[in-house]
């Protein structure tokens, strides 16, 4: 290879090989100065993604920039590694899930050290190995003993292809979130965490987080949890003397019910129908409604679908007896499972009414216009006057709200309460390859906690993997049979494993002592380290893991097993990482191979192409292999161009051309100090006032040092990182048009700035200089560089001139002018723009510009 050349795998090899022997990035023993930074752990796919990448770049700038600060940094990696997946490529393909899994962990931890990634190895961890597991299980029996784990029958999305449950967060839009199979209801027995009694809790920790976590964020969270006020008021079944209570968050309506609607699954629903002409067909309808997922069932574009039980209901209110209706729309888990219906005022029950030509009574019209019932086309939903509304007639309806809620407390019919939208968490999973739920049934004893010196309950390896709907386990005779732990009579165990966000909701705990055999995690580490400083992750986890993970350590909190309720100071959300899709009408998706991009048609068939932008996405056919990348460009490259597209929180659009520009820099950069390494080697970096520079150094240091505090804004707030690298790009390309102007010195430390503020983006090749430039030991030990603010200050500063915010001249001035000067110089060349207005304000912006405002 001639000399000067970039040899990036080399360099790169080289380089991972000295801070692996050197240890450079395992965390220090002790905890001052500590800097817990935590990019959310993958699960081990068995091939990484850009979207990994820029994940995991973000996280290692920001580490290896606050190693050279002094801070003390944990950055750990380990594995999310129970599953579904796992588990249906062994039925697919007869590969045990555990073999799956560790094949595919050893391929994706190969990946990220070639990337580089400066991790700890040291506390890699997977939350299918015993040694965390059994943990997991113990924490679970400490939320039993606390009556935070709890089994109880209740309607669940099962999905018929997985044949498992999933959480109400993994159906979407009716449809299992991994297959895409429509969703089913059904009633099984599961375990669930009592989430939703910490739903207030959740909210009010968001105080802690405002400023620290992305706002949208926090609104999704909000909204997820959906705290709304209201009122409970009790209905009375005429026929039967049943209390029928519902929830209303709109009581200034209540006037206006019509019809009342129970949730199929409502426990009243078969003593209200028992021995009725209709009850067959009553409860027939009741069951296939359940059946239905609860996506279906309240989705915006679903049917509503109901069926009058010939039963009424009394309004407490004015005595008033509307029909009793079941509809597939109402839903046990919300409420009561009992909804009054307001045709005129809520649109859902205005399109049940029309359809079931059911009445409509206008209780709320607009302040200056009356409201016909026959000629509504859709529901009146906003704020106006009281109408039919008893005493409250007249009113606006947002002073009626309270005085009626009041009259239901004071008549004794009902009261304020408040609601929220969270429900109880759903750990039960009917699989396999997931935490075994520690728990023994006895026919004596009833359910049993495993005791603590018998855990793990481990997995057995010998099991079928049959898609029969039923957990693999309870066909396992050896597993299944055990002895009660209090009694000794034959028992059973559960057959059911946890949900995975159990493992990933205490994780960041297991890091700081990974390798500990006598307890979950250590109190002292917890309490030196915790919480983490930086959390760095996908937004799709805003109202799952997130929510779960805060959830989960306010019971820990609650416990006494932890000191904190929030585990995250600061989360950043990284963006999607997009490439252009093509879509033939013949053939679906296409790879880039397969398109003539000339005439945008599919080589195959000839037919138009569609392009469109996309998240990358195997079934897209657009997705870029890391490896592919790191082969041809290396690793260094692919790090800074990923954060080069942009702000790293903001979508961002993948091209290999860009790619290759970044390229082109690193080499014409190694190429230039490689030249240049020869003469500088021996020469220390320029340190002198200031005052003896020529013009020319004076502009390269006054770009290196503005570099140097646009990083430090950057990664300590920001996370702009692209405007540095640009900073890089423009530092050097000055240089090289200056080159024979500068002395040494400033040649010498402009050279090591420049690597001194890539080197969180390219630790590779930065080092390789570093080390061509005279250095020793490693970059990454050696103290980030200060901004020198004298370098800040030139002599005389150029100010673009404004007339009402467009350019209009420029002026030079000497630095430290005064403002009113500036203010003049700038009139005076601004003269010919301002002829006929009137000049109001002349704003002055110190070393930036003049904005003159004129009329």
């Amino acid at each position: 290879m001639p000399p000067h050349d970039y040899d990036h795998e080399a360099i790169e090899a080289r380089w991972r090989a000295f801070w692996d022997s050197e240890g450079i990035f395992a965390r220090r023993p002790e905890p001052e100065n500590k800097f817990y930074c935590l990019m959310m752990y993958p699960y081990p796919s068995g091939a990484l993604h850009m979207g990994h990448v820029i994940n995991y770049a973000i996280g290692d700038a920001v580490t290896r920039y606050l190693r050279r600060k002094g801070r003390n940094v944990l950055s750990p990696m380990g594995w999310d590694s129970f599953g579904l997946p796992a588990e249906n490529a062994a039925i697919r393909t007869g590969i045990h899930p555990a073999r799956f899994t560790y094949d595919n962990i050893d391929r994706m931890r190969n990946q990220m050290v070639r990337a580089g990634w400066a991790y700890d190895w040291t506390t890699e961890l997977a939350t299918s190995h015993p040694g965390y597991f059994k943990w997991t299980q113990w924490l679970f029996l400490q939320f039993f003993k606390h009556d935070l784990a709890v089994k109880k029958e209740a309607p669940v999305n099962w999905c018929p292809s997985c044949k498992t449950v999933l959480a109400n967060e993994q159906a979407h839009q009716g449809k299992c979130e991994r297959c895409g199979t429509e969703v089913e209801a059904r009633r099984l027995s599961q375990w669930f965490l009592p989430m939703s009694s910490y739903a207030q809790r959740l909210l009010d920790g968001h105080a802690e987080l405002e400023g620290n976590w992305p706002d949208r964020v926090l609104k999704m969270q909000k909204e997820w949890i959906g705290r709304s006020e209201g009122v409970e008021v009790v209905f009375t079944i005429r026929e039967t003397g049943h209390d029928v209570p519902i929830y209303t968050t709109r009581p200034d309506t209540i006037y206006g019910v019509t019809f009342l609607v129970l949730a199929p699954e409502h426990p009243l629903l078969p003593e209200l129908m028992r021995g009725r002409p209709n009850e067959r067909q009553v409860l027939d309808a009741a069951r296939r409604m359940s059946r239905q997922s609860r996506e279906a069932r309240t989705g915006a574009d679903t049917e509503k679908e109901g069926v009058p039980t010939g039963l009424h209901v009394v309004n407490p209110y004015d005595g008033a007896a509307s029909p009793l209706w079941i509809a597939n729309y109402a839903l046990m888990e919300y409420g009561t499972g009992a909804v009054m219906a307001v045709p005129a005022h809520d649109q859902r029950d205005f399109e049940f009414a029309r359809k079931y030509k059911l009445d409509i009574k206008v209780v709320i019209r607009p302040e200056d216009t009356p409201l016909s019932a026959a000629d509504m086309a859709r529901a009146y939903e906003s704020d106006g006057i009281q109408v039919d509304s008893g005493p409250f007639d007249g009113l606006p309806n947002k002073e009626a709200w309270g005085k009626i809620a009041a009259m239901a407390e004071q008549k004794g019919f009902g009261k304020r309460t408040v609601n929220y939208r969270l429900k109880d968490w759903l750990i039960s999973r009917q699989r396999y390859w997931g935490a075994p739920i520690p728990i023994i049934y006895c026919d004596k004893c009833g359910m049993v906690p495993v005791p603590d010196d018998q855990l793990p309950v481990l997995l057995p390896e010998d099991v079928q993997f049959k898609p029969t709907g039923d957990s693999p386990l309870a066909s396992h005779k050896e597993f299944l049979h055990a002895d009660c732990p209090r009694c000794g009579a034959p028992a059973k165990r559960e057959t059911d494993t946890m949900d995975t966000f159990v493992d990933s909701s205490w994780y960041f705990l297991r890091y700081l002592s990974p390798r500990n055999t006598a307890a979950a995690f250590d109190d002292a580490q917890v309490s030196a380290w915790m919480p983490v400083d930086l959390y760095v992750g996908g937004i799709e986890h805003a109202t799952m893991h997130l929510i779960y993970a805060r959830f989960f350590t306010m019971a820990l909190k609650d416990m006494g097993l932890v000191p904190f309720s929030e585990p995250f100071r600061r989360l950043f959300c990284q963006g999607m990482v997009q490439k252009v899709a093509y879509r033939c009408p013949q053939h679906l998706w296409l790879s880039e191979q397969e398109v003539d991009l000339n005439t945008l048609t599919c080589r195959q068939c000839g037919s138009a192409v569609e392009a469109e932008m996309a998240k990358m996405s195997k079934t897209k056919l657009n997705v870029v292999s890391p490896d592919d990348v790191i082969e041809r460009f290396g690793a260094d490259t692919m790090h800074t161009y990923i954060l080069f597209m942009g702000p790293p929180d903001q979508d961002m659009v993948y091209s290999e051309q860009g790619l290759i520009g970044v390229y082109r820099f690193m080499k014409r950069l190694f190429q230039d100090v490689s030249a240049a390494a020869a003469g500088l080697k021996d020469v220390p970096p320029y340190a002198g006032p200031g005052s003896d520079l020529n013009e020319t150094e004076k502009q390269l240091r006054l770009l290196l040092h503005t570099n140097l505090r646009r990083a430090g804004e950057a990664f300590e707030k920001t996370m702009h990182f692209n405007t540095v690298i640009a900073g890089d790009m423009e530092i050097m390309n000055a240089l090289r048009d200056a080159r024979d102007a500068v002395r040494p010195e400033v040649h010498r430390e402009i050279l090591g700035g420049v690597i001194d503020t890539l080197s969180p983006f390219a630790p590779h090749v930065s080092e390789e200089l570093f080390h061509l430039l005279g250095g020793t030991g490693s970059l990454f030990t050696a103290p980030w560089p200060q901004a020198d603010e004298s370098a800040l200050r030139l002599d005389e500063i150029e100010y673009p001139v404004q007339v009402n915010g467009k350019l209009r001249a420029r002026i030079t001035v000497a630095s430290g002018a005064a403002e009113d000067d500036i203010r003049s110089a700038a009139m005076a060349a601004a003269s010919d723009k301002l002829q006929g207005l009137d000049v109001k304000k002349v704003i002055v912006i110190r070393d930036r510009l003049v904005n003159i405002v004129a009329r």
